[in-house]
């Protein structure tokens, strides 16, 4: 069944929607960064960029694009530094491909300047609530917008993980967000949610999201699932990040019977041969 989400924005496109046949669309993850969570996925403005065209020719729907690490522990990075790491990847892919480029900031300052170098969409794991000139200049800009669920900041999220419900609370906290979005002016269709798989939650809670991401916000919202060679599937395989891609593809499987639209992965080919095999054995 094929799949329509509004994701481009950039400057001289006509048409801002993008299609797939496959049961979800696939965003290549590129981390310009010294210190993401596993070393195979970091990347440098040399060859960060043909990384990401790699990827594209492999078949992703998106590529998110990040200048500073959210996994636990990461130090913060200033906009300076963050724009020096992230503008020339923006800017060597838009020469080559009208593909969706995502951010992930929590910067407004970041998300213009990306923006006016070719990118599209915003992945804030703040979802909005760090910069007070975000919202409003996503809506201005009719930028898609996606939210994410986390506890505290990045260096001390894993701290606290326990909860009382955890689908109540991470539900509750999306459909707040989603709402402030709306009141900003961003368009219903140009909301994403992500329970935020890993920021702040042990495997129980993990485990809960990914079998129920379909239920959050109420299937009124796109969901987003960002499980690649995350903990959660070291919990349940036993084995090392460099090993994890097995365990990621069935736990993207679930997710995506479960209601989940976009994977953010590190492994594109691989994850749209299983979309693809899905879709055929589906039919």
């Amino acid at each position: 069944m094929k799949q329509t989400l509004p994701l481009r924005c950039h400057a001289g496109i006509e048409e801002c929607r993008i299609s797939t046949e496959l049961p979800a669309f696939v965003m290549g993850i590129i981390n310009v960064t010294p210190d993401s969570f596993w070393e195979g996925s970091r990347s440098f403005r040399t060859d960060a960029a043909e990384k990401a065209l790699e990827m594209i020719a492999g078949g992703a729907d998106v590529i998110d694009i990040g200048g500073e690490s959210s996994r636990p522990g990461a130090a913060y990075v200033g906009a300076d530094e963050e724009l020096r790491r992230i503008l020339p990847v923006i800017e060597e892919i838009r020469r080559h491909s009208d593909c969706p480029i995502s951010v992930d900031t929590r910067k407004k300052t970041v998300m213009q300047a990306a923006h006016e170098a070719g990118a599209d969409i915003l992945n804030d794991i703040s979802a909005l609530e760090d910069d007070p000139e975000l919202g409003p200049y996503a809506a201005a800009e009719k930028i898609p917008v996606i939210l994410m669920h986390k506890r505290g900041i990045p260096a001390i999220m894993q701290n606290n993980t326990a909860y009382e419900n955890v689908f109540e609370e991470v539900d509750s906290y999306l459909r707040q967000r989603a709402q402030y979005a709306l009141q900003c002016g961003i368009a219903e269709d140009r909301i994403i949610l992500d329970p935020g798989i890993g920021f702040g939650k042990d495997f129980a809670a993990n485990r809960t999201l990914i079998l129920r991401c379909g239920e959050l916000g109420g299937g009124r919202f796109p969901v987003l699932m960002a499980l690649s060679r995350k903990t959660c599937v070291g919990d349940m395989t036993g084995k090392s990040i460099a090993d994890r891609l097995a365990g990621t593809l069935a736990a993207n499987l679930l997710s995506v019977q479960n209601g989940a639209v976009i994977l953010r992965v590190h492994d594109v080919k691989e994850t749209r041969d299983m979309l693809c095999v899905m879709e055929k054995l589906r039919r």
